[in-house]
């Protein structure tokens, strides 16, 4: 995957799913949704972990309970556009907005299956950390 460039958020609404070039779906279930009957915002942080983790296990070669280097997320950030609600299939994609020499940046776009809008765009950043100490890594091998 290679590094896209922000352009201080290049107006987020915009986004297409061909903006992203890994993507994942997620059915949602039934708990997602919250007492306003859309998916409650708690569940979109692990939609980013999940996408996240899925690209690194598949195509880094992330062994989470044996990799010398492990990835700690420092922050995370979403902005919503409209709701979705179970029994929703939401399309997820990724890419990287920004890779530093022990970070990366990705943003994750949430497309519900059969609507083209983007329903939300979140950031997540991972810090590289060695995983006995916890001290800051080089990483990125894998994104160049």
């Amino acid at each position: 995957m290679s590094v896209m460039n922000n352009n201080n958020n290049n107006n987020l609404k915009s986004r297409r799913r061909s903006d992203y070039p890994y993507q994942l779906d997620y059915r949602t279930r039934w708990s997602d949704n919250d007492m306003y009957h859309h998916v409650n915002n708690s569940i979109y942080n692990f939609l980013f972990d999940s996408i996240i983790n899925t690209y690194l296990i598949t195509h880094c070669s992330l062994h989470p309970p044996t990799s010398p280097q492990i990835f700690l997320a420092v922050s995370t950030a979403c902005t919503y556009f409209a709701p979705i609600s179970f029994p929703a299939v939401i399309d997820l994609g990724l890419r990287v907005m920004k890779l530093g020499t022990a970070s990366v940046t990705y943003e994750v776009g949430v497309f519900e299956r059969g609507a083209e809008d983007v329903r939300a765009v979140g950031n997540f950043v991972h810090v590289f950390v060695e995983r006995g100490g916890g001290k800051t890594v080089r990483g990125g091998d894998c994104w160049g």
